[in-house]
């Protein structure tokens, strides 16, 4: 694959893969995905390679920002062609890593959102360190928190962990990536030669696997961090099956954690949000990955055409006023029949499929 916006190369006994798109915070666009695809599935059947590893160019800011969101604005103001084949391809990559049966390491060095989630959570080890910043965000441009998070969010250790990361777009820093469950393991950065020298190590191993994580469960520290209020306060707050109840539970708590909550909540897309939730709640209930990979592409068909989106991108990422008119404006407007058309099967030649 012609693109070197990804460094695909094989290491002793580890496929490397480096994100080198550093001008975008290594935004992945379709040839990244392309890349990566065509590289795991050919590692996959090597026996020569016995683990992958993910990272970002060194000396450069941020592990995987997202992917292309100007590309997908662009094709969804028109007819949403490119955004689907971008989609297409992005989670046919989110479903092999999920799938794939070598151990999967991601250094999450850096900032790491949306599209930088897809390409790390799915896998077997996510390494964070105290420059690791993740959020999925998608609430505030008009989009979804896609790539899987229909999958994953639901089934974070704390009840209703992910709704509230869905639903505000909260930032967590690396230790509290451990805490919830996004990372698997936390290390200070200066300590990550040392980390990769314990993966090569693990690599020549009779059990890769188990020789990663006992190596790495050594040598990383366990910490934890708070990143929300009381363990359970989150179930009570947001373990509702709509929005609007989980702005009445906010409003009636009255405490300060909540009142910043529903503040952050009120500048979103009321649409987002709403499906967001529908999301996650159909996720949780989805027998296999694929089974979720195939409702969240027929969102995105959708919502990337939707005037929340285009408006989202618009605000924050274009004119940068960061003062997006949401249309339906309220929770209220958004309603079961819209979200029954974002949610609606597409045409059987249509549909996503995995590799």
């Amino acid at each position: 694959m012609g693109t070197t916006d990804i460094l695909a190369r094989i290491e002793g006994n580890i496929g490397r893969l480096t994100l080198n798109r550093p001008d975008a915070l290594h935004a992945l666009n379709a040839d990244m995905c392309a890349a990566m695809i065509e590289a795991l599935l050919a590692w996959r059947d090597d026996p020569g390679v016995r683990i992958v590893l993910v990272d970002h160019a060194e000396g450069t800011r941020g592990f995987c920002a997202g992917g292309d969101i100007r590309m997908l604005a662009e094709s969804g103001a028109k007819d949403g062609a490119d955004a689907r084949r971008f989609f297409h391809t992005e989670y046919r990559l989110n479903h092999l890593i999920h799938d794939y049966p070598k151990p999967y390491v991601a250094l999450i060095d850096g900032v790491t959102m949306g599209g930088g989630v897809g390409i790390s959570v799915h896998g077997s080890f996510r390494i964070a360190t105290e420059r690791t910043t993740f959020a999925m965000p998608e609430t505030g441009i008009g989009l979804f928190p896609d790539v899987g998070g229909g999958w994953f969010l639901p089934r974070l250790p704390e009840a209703e962990l992910g709704t509230w990361l869905a639903l505000t777009g909260a930032r967590l820093k690396g230790e509290g990536c451990v805490t919830a469950g996004v990372a698997t393991h936390y290390v200070p950065s200066e300590l990550l030669g040392v980390v990769r020298t314990q993966i090569a190590g693990a690599a020549v191993s009779h059990d890769p696997m188990r020789a990663l994580r006992s190596g790495l469960d050594a040598l990383c520290e366990a910490k934890r961090e708070p990143i929300a209020p009381a363990s359970g306060a989150l179930k009570s707050l947001f373990g509702y099956d709509t929005v609007e109840e989980i702005f009445a539970a906010l409003e009636r708590s009255g405490d300060d954690w909540a009142g910043k909550q529903l503040e952050a909540l009120r500048t979103k897309s009321p649409q987002t949000m709403k499906v967001a939730l529908r999301q996650l709640r159909e996720g949780a209930c989805c027998v296999t990955f694929a089974d979720n990979m195939r409702m969240e592409y027929r969102i995105a068909c959708r919502v990337v055409r939707r005037r929340d989106f285009l408006e989202g991108v618009r605000a924050v990422i274009v004119d940068k006023d960061n003062a997006p008119k949401w249309d339906p404006a309220s929770l209220d407007g958004v309603t079961t029949q819209i979200l029954d058309e974002i949610f609606a099967p597409l045409p059987a030649n249509e549909e996503w499929t995995p590799l």
